[in-house]
């Protein structure tokens, strides 16, 4: 590990988090991978898929934004949310909201999908489009400063780490004699929220991040010893925040063994074989896992029962066909 684990939150506040989530979400699954064309691939390694993409909404982003949106105020929760995001977090925000019972004003870009705004919409939020992210991310700070909205991070904050890391319970009840699991980096907030439960709930695991090469801000943010900006370009746009923050990089730095990369075309490989061999259509930033594992932790993680978290599909059939090809 980069340095000593300081757990940021207890197992008791953990299973809590869980039991008050429960009546809202899904007890993803998990599913044993042993196929000949896996095997060709990792030699020796037993793999499990976490089926988070099964989740409500398709992503895990919804354990998140419950969370947050729990811990508010019941002033707070009569002047409702707003979040920002290209797509996953703006709908998980929507559908947090209307669980509880909140308004929800969500700000994206103009270059979002538009089946992620009509997902949003779907779920009660109203949608306000703004040219690029930064003035996104302006519009949502004057709701919170006009209107009194809670502003709900798309990765940032105890809270958000906390909902993340039910994903860790749920994984280690389900299979528990994990020996290494590979999570998926955007901002962090995923990654950092498992990996402490991950290292509360079974000290000796191997865990590693995983980063688009062309958007590794975790990684050189680890490397620069604080959290930097940077460009990026990736077709992982779910895993493509152009800077790191402190909460979720201290989580990462504390609780990863490491961080690899992977290329573009490592993740179209790894949504090919998930889509031919196990039926799974996911999004790229959901394949970096797993081309993780055929990539840059193939002989590092021979003989393990390597863990490997499918975070989310929400994607267009005609994306998915046109990054993948027909064949």
């Amino acid at each position: 590990m980069f340095e000593p684990f300081e757990p940021p939150f207890s197992l008791e506040v953990l299973y809590e988090t869980q039991r008050r989530l429960a009546q809202h979400l899904t007890v993803t699954p998990t599913l044993a991978w042993r196929t000949d064309a896996l095997a060709a691939r990792v030699p020796d390694a037993r793999v499990t898929l976490k089926l988070e993409l099964f989740q409500q909404t398709g992503t895990f982003k919804p354990r998140g934004a419950l969370t947050v949106m729990e811990a508010m105020t019941p002033e707070a929760r009569q002047l409702g949310v707003t979040a920002v995001s290209a797509g996953n977090h703006a709908i998980a925000a929507a559908f947090a909201a209307q669980r509880l019972g909140l308004s929800s004003k969500v700000v994206m870009p103009q270059a979002a999908p538009q089946n992620r705004i009509d997902a949003a919409r779907a779920y009660g939020a109203q949608v306000l489009i703004e040219p690029d992210a930064a003035s996104a991310f302006a519009r949502a700070r004057a709701l919170q400063d006009e209107e009194g909205r809670t502003f709900v991070h798309p990765f940032e904050g105890p809270l958000t780490a906390l909902g993340a890391g039910t994903l860790g319970v749920e994984l280690h009840q389900q299979v528990p004699d994990l020996d290494a699991v590979i999570i998926a980096i955007g901002g962090g907030g995923l990654c950092g929220g498992v990996a402490s439960a991950l290292r509360l709930l079974k000290p000796g695991i191997a865990i590693f991040g995983v980063e688009p090469a062309g958007a590794d801000t975790m990684r050189q943010s680890l490397v620069a010893g604080e959290p930097v900006t940077r460009p990026v370009k990736t077709i992982a746009d779910s895993l493509a925040p152009p800077f790191a923050l402190p909460y979720s990089f201290g989580l990462c730095r504390r609780a990863l063994d490491d961080i690899v990369t992977v290329e573009d075309e490592a993740m179209v490989e790894a949504m090919r074989l998930l889509f031919n061999d196990v039926k799974l259509a996911v999004e790229p930033a959901g394949a970096a896992a797993t081309a993780a594992l055929l990539g840059p932790l193939r002989e590092r993680l021979r003989d393990a029962h390597v863990g490997v978290i499918v975070c989310g599909s929400y994607i267009a059939a005609s994306r998915f066909f046109e990054l993948i090809g027909p064949g």
